[in-house]
């Protein structure tokens, strides 16, 4: 393990990027896995379960678990969809008044990280990042 697992690092890097901007979002109360997820739906919304999952390469379960937090903090609201064998996802305004306090937060992060990065290597990094997924899901 070590220097050349791809998986060993990422999952190091991942953890330690989460724990940062959990950091700089912890004044806004919600966790970087939950500040994803609103805005996905905020952005795509209403959004299904299938689609939430995907786009932020979360099992099903761990998705699950997550949205109930939030549904329980009344920034979601989880309803049947169209299909009525999917459920949806919406944020209500409550949602997107803590997600417009939580923006600034994420912004503060990410320029933490861009400053240093530099521009270059956030850009690569970035692109790099995108790939690995990619290969993830063409396996």
């Amino acid at each position: 393990i070590g220097r050349s697992c791809a998986c060993y690092n990422l999952r190091r890097a991942a953890r330690a990027t989460t724990r940062l901007y959990d950091d700089f979002l912890r004044p806004s109360g919600l966790r970087s896995t939950q500040y994803s997820m609103l805005m996905v739906a905020r952005v795509l919304g209403p959004v299904t379960l299938t689609k939430l999952a995907e786009m932020t390469v979360t099992e099903r379960t761990t998705l699950t678990r997550n949205l109930t937090i939030l549904e329980k903090k009344g920034l979601i609201v989880v309803e049947p969809g169209k299909d009525r064998r999917e459920r949806q996802v919406s944020i209500t305004e409550r949602g997107l008044e803590v997600l417009k306090e939580a923006i600034p937060l994420w912004e503060a992060a990410q320029e933490h990280i861009e400053q240093g990065l530099g521009g270059d290597r956030m850009d690569n990094l970035l692109r790099d990042l995108s790939e690995i997924i990619s290969l993830s899901r063409d396996r």
